[in-house]
């Protein structure tokens, strides 16, 4: 499943598995932008809580401290701390998998 969607801008962000609980921007996108989202359970929205840099991810729902961080498919990390939908997930609240020693 590839999710790319578009707001008349080209393409904003792209969630490349259903069981990614991270999506990834594909441009740079602000704080309070609701971005359309599909899944496996149907299409659905969500509101961005921070400003989120191009090719940075985001929370696409709430993963609790200590949770597992998913993209590609694939196990990518543990949040280090709780992490709310629209929120950036990068180094200050994300232990990657790589830097365990993991996924290698």
């Amino acid at each position: 499943m590839v999710d790319q969607q578009t707001q008349g801008q080209g393409r904003r962000h792209i969630l490349l598995h259903p069981s990614d609980n991270t999506a990834t921007a594909l441009a740079d996108l602000q704080k309070g932008e609701i971005l359309p989202l599909a899944s496996g359970k149907g299409n659905s929205s969500i509101t961005l809580t921070e400003s989120i840099p191009f090719a940075h991810k985001f929370a696409t729902t709430f993963i609790p401290q200590a949770g597992e961080v998913r993209k590609y498919g694939e196990l990518i990390g543990e949040a280090s701390q709780d992490i709310h939908p629209g929120g950036l997930v990068h180094i200050h609240n994300l232990v990657s998998q790589r830097s365990r020693g993991q996924g290698r």
